[in-house]
Protein backbone atom coordinates (compact mmCIF):
# COMPACT_ATOMS: atom_id res chain seq x y z
CA UNK A 1 0.00 0.00 0.00
CA UNK A 2 1.76 3.06 -1.20
CA UNK A 3 -0.89 6.23 -0.29
CA UNK A 4 -0.16 10.06 -0.83
CA UNK A 5 -1.77 12.55 -0.29
CA UNK A 6 -1.32 15.88 -2.41
CA UNK A 7 -2.36 18.38 -0.04
CA UNK A 8 -2.70 22.00 -0.42
CA UNK A 9 -2.34 24.43 2.67
CA UNK A 10 -5.40 26.03 4.00
CA UNK A 11 -7.60 23.75 2.52
CA UNK A 12 -10.15 20.95 2.93
CA UNK A 13 -7.27 18.29 2.29
CA UNK A 14 -6.75 18.57 6.13
CA UNK A 15 -9.81 16.27 7.22
CA UNK A 16 -8.22 13.25 4.60
CA UNK A 17 -5.20 13.57 7.06
CA UNK A 18 -7.20 13.72 9.78
CA UNK A 19 -8.84 10.59 8.40
CA UNK A 20 -6.20 8.94 7.82
CA UNK A 21 -4.44 9.81 11.19
CA UNK A 22 -7.68 8.10 12.89
CA UNK A 23 -7.57 5.09 10.60
CA UNK A 24 -3.74 4.50 11.58
CA UNK A 25 -2.98 4.26 7.77
CA UNK A 26 0.23 4.95 6.55
CA UNK A 27 1.19 7.48 3.99
CA UNK A 28 2.98 10.28 2.41
CA UNK A 29 2.42 14.00 1.95
CA UNK A 30 3.28 16.27 -0.99
CA UNK A 31 2.64 19.48 0.18
CA UNK A 32 1.62 22.53 -2.03
CA UNK A 33 1.76 26.26 -1.11
CA UNK A 34 -1.25 28.59 -2.57
CA UNK A 35 -0.43 31.76 -4.54
CA UNK A 36 0.36 34.68 -1.63
CA UNK A 37 -1.27 37.20 -4.06
CA UNK A 38 -4.08 35.13 -5.89
CA UNK A 39 -4.37 32.46 -2.86
CA UNK A 40 -5.28 30.07 -5.99
CA UNK A 41 -3.59 26.56 -5.79
CA UNK A 42 0.19 26.06 -7.86
CA UNK A 43 0.11 25.11 -11.25
CA UNK A 44 2.38 21.69 -10.25
CA UNK A 45 -1.16 20.51 -9.13
CA UNK A 46 -1.89 19.95 -12.80
CA UNK A 47 0.44 17.63 -13.30
CA UNK A 48 -1.76 15.26 -10.67
CA UNK A 49 -5.29 16.40 -12.26
CA UNK A 50 -6.45 18.49 -14.97
CA UNK A 51 -8.34 20.52 -12.69
CA UNK A 52 -5.36 21.53 -10.49
CA UNK A 53 -7.34 20.86 -7.26
CA UNK A 54 -6.83 19.47 -4.00
CA UNK A 55 -6.92 17.07 -2.53
CA UNK A 56 -5.92 14.43 -4.24
CA UNK A 57 -5.28 10.82 -3.12
CA UNK A 58 -3.16 8.61 -4.50
CA UNK A 59 -3.24 5.02 -4.08
CA UNK A 60 -1.12 2.59 -5.80
CA UNK A 61 -0.79 5.11 -8.96
CA UNK A 62 -4.83 5.41 -9.29
CA UNK A 63 -5.69 9.05 -8.38
CA UNK A 64 -8.93 9.40 -6.03
CA UNK A 65 -10.46 13.22 -6.36
CA UNK A 66 -13.37 14.80 -4.01
CA UNK A 67 -13.13 15.17 -0.29
CA UNK A 68 -16.10 12.65 0.21
CA UNK A 69 -14.92 10.32 -2.34
CA UNK A 70 -11.72 10.10 -0.87
CA UNK A 71 -12.77 9.50 2.92
CA UNK A 72 -15.71 7.16 1.64
CA UNK A 73 -13.09 4.74 -0.24
CA UNK A 74 -10.26 4.89 2.46
CA UNK A 75 -13.08 4.01 5.00
CA UNK A 76 -13.97 0.95 2.76
CA UNK A 77 -10.65 -0.22 1.51
CA UNK A 78 -9.19 0.03 4.76
CA UNK A 79 -11.80 1.13 7.79
CA UNK A 80 -12.40 -2.83 8.60
CA UNK A 81 -15.71 -1.51 9.30
CA UNK A 82 -14.59 1.08 11.57
CA UNK A 83 -15.72 4.99 11.58
CA UNK A 84 -18.78 4.10 9.39
CA UNK A 85 -22.45 2.58 10.13
CA UNK A 86 -23.34 -1.48 8.87
CA UNK A 87 -24.42 -1.11 5.25
CA UNK A 88 -28.12 -1.43 4.98
CA UNK A 89 -28.78 0.31 8.36
CA UNK A 90 -30.88 3.49 8.94
CA UNK A 91 -27.69 5.26 9.92
CA UNK A 92 -26.15 4.23 6.68
CA UNK A 93 -28.44 5.93 4.61
CA UNK A 94 -27.99 9.38 6.91
CA UNK A 95 -23.88 8.89 6.74
CA UNK A 96 -24.57 8.93 3.16
CA UNK A 97 -26.25 11.96 3.25
CA UNK A 98 -24.25 13.76 5.54
CA UNK A 99 -21.19 13.12 3.71
CA UNK A 100 -22.56 14.72 0.37
CA UNK A 101 -23.81 17.58 2.37
CA UNK A 102 -21.01 18.64 3.57
CA UNK A 103 -19.41 19.57 0.12
CA UNK A 104 -22.62 19.96 -1.50
CA UNK A 105 -25.26 21.91 0.24
CA UNK A 106 -23.15 23.14 3.12
CA UNK A 107 -19.96 24.49 0.94
CA UNK A 108 -22.05 26.87 -1.66
CA UNK A 109 -23.00 29.70 1.02
CA UNK A 110 -19.66 29.34 2.23
CA UNK A 111 -17.45 29.83 -1.17
CA UNK A 112 -20.14 32.70 -2.60
CA UNK A 113 -19.50 34.37 0.81
CA UNK A 114 -15.52 34.02 0.48
CA UNK A 115 -16.14 35.09 -3.53
CA UNK A 116 -17.95 37.67 -3.26
CA UNK A 117 -15.97 39.39 -0.23
CA UNK A 118 -13.35 40.64 -2.61
CA UNK A 119 -16.01 42.60 -4.74
CA UNK A 120 -16.17 45.27 -2.25
CA UNK A 121 -19.31 47.32 -2.83
CA UNK A 122 -20.59 45.64 -6.31
CA UNK A 123 -21.33 42.43 -3.46
CA UNK A 124 -24.06 44.39 -1.22
CA UNK A 125 -27.18 43.14 -3.62
CA UNK A 126 -25.95 39.76 -2.70
CA UNK A 127 -24.94 40.02 0.70
CA UNK A 128 -28.63 39.08 2.63
CA UNK A 129 -28.98 36.48 0.99
CA UNK A 130 -25.97 34.65 1.25
CA UNK A 131 -26.17 36.01 5.31
CA UNK A 132 -29.43 33.81 5.23
CA UNK A 133 -28.02 30.90 3.95
CA UNK A 134 -25.40 30.83 6.20
CA UNK A 135 -27.04 31.30 9.29
CA UNK A 136 -29.70 28.85 8.00
CA UNK A 137 -27.20 26.22 7.06
CA UNK A 138 -25.91 26.86 10.45
CA UNK A 139 -28.72 26.21 12.15
CA UNK A 140 -29.62 23.47 10.07
CA UNK A 141 -26.06 22.14 11.41
CA UNK A 142 -26.44 22.84 14.78
CA UNK A 143 -30.01 21.19 15.20
CA UNK A 144 -28.90 18.02 13.58
CA UNK A 145 -26.01 17.38 16.21
CA UNK A 146 -27.07 14.25 18.52
CA UNK A 147 -26.61 13.90 21.98
CA UNK A 148 -23.68 12.16 21.30
CA UNK A 149 -22.31 15.18 20.00
CA UNK A 150 -22.00 13.21 16.67
CA UNK A 151 -23.74 13.55 13.14
CA UNK A 152 -24.52 10.01 12.69
CA UNK A 153 -25.27 7.42 15.84
CA UNK A 154 -23.18 8.19 18.96
CA UNK A 155 -19.17 7.74 17.75
CA UNK A 156 -16.76 9.16 15.13
CA UNK A 157 -17.75 8.39 11.64
CA UNK A 158 -16.89 9.80 8.14
CA UNK A 159 -19.26 12.18 8.09
CA UNK A 160 -18.26 14.09 11.08
CA UNK A 161 -14.68 13.95 9.31
CA UNK A 162 -16.98 16.00 6.51
CA UNK A 163 -18.87 18.41 8.60
CA UNK A 164 -16.24 19.40 10.53
CA UNK A 165 -15.34 21.85 8.06
CA UNK A 166 -17.88 23.81 7.87
CA UNK A 167 -18.36 23.66 11.66
CA UNK A 168 -15.20 24.99 11.60
CA UNK A 169 -15.69 28.19 9.34
CA UNK A 170 -18.72 29.14 12.10
CA UNK A 171 -17.06 28.73 14.70
CA UNK A 172 -14.37 30.90 12.90
CA UNK A 173 -16.47 33.54 12.02
CA UNK A 174 -17.34 33.84 15.60
CA UNK A 175 -20.42 32.32 15.45
CA UNK A 176 -19.94 29.74 18.53
CA UNK A 177 -22.02 31.18 20.96
CA UNK A 178 -25.24 31.29 18.51
CA UNK A 179 -24.28 27.95 17.93
CA UNK A 180 -22.89 26.24 20.98
CA UNK A 181 -23.32 22.46 19.83
CA UNK A 182 -21.40 23.38 16.86
CA UNK A 183 -18.67 24.93 18.80
CA UNK A 184 -18.41 21.94 21.78
CA UNK A 185 -17.97 19.60 18.04
CA UNK A 186 -15.04 21.49 16.55
CA UNK A 187 -13.50 21.55 20.01
CA UNK A 188 -13.27 17.99 20.72
CA UNK A 189 -12.29 17.28 17.37
CA UNK A 190 -9.48 19.32 17.76
CA UNK A 191 -8.64 17.03 20.90
CA UNK A 192 -8.56 14.32 19.27
CA UNK A 193 -4.90 12.90 18.78
CA UNK A 194 -5.39 11.95 15.53
CA UNK A 195 -6.68 15.55 14.42
CA UNK A 196 -3.60 17.35 16.63
CA UNK A 197 -1.23 14.68 14.60
CA UNK A 198 -2.83 15.90 11.46
CA UNK A 199 -2.45 18.96 12.45
CA UNK A 200 1.03 19.13 13.00
CA UNK A 201 1.79 17.62 9.86
CA UNK A 202 -0.14 19.64 7.63
CA UNK A 203 0.19 22.75 8.78
CA UNK A 204 -1.86 25.18 10.43
CA UNK A 205 -5.32 26.22 8.45
CA UNK A 206 -7.48 28.98 8.82
CA UNK A 207 -6.48 30.13 12.04
CA UNK A 208 -6.81 26.53 13.39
Amino acid sequence: MTLIVHHLNNSRSQRILWALEELGLPYEIRHYQRDAVTNLAPPELKAIHPLGKSPLLEDNGAIIQESGAIIQYLLDAYGEGRFQPDSGSKDALRHMQWMHFAEGSAMLPILLQLYTSRLGDAAAPLQPRIAEQLSSHFAYLEGELGASGHFVGDDWTGADFMLSFPAEIAVMQGQGEAYPKLAKFVAAAHARPAWLRAREKGGAYYGY
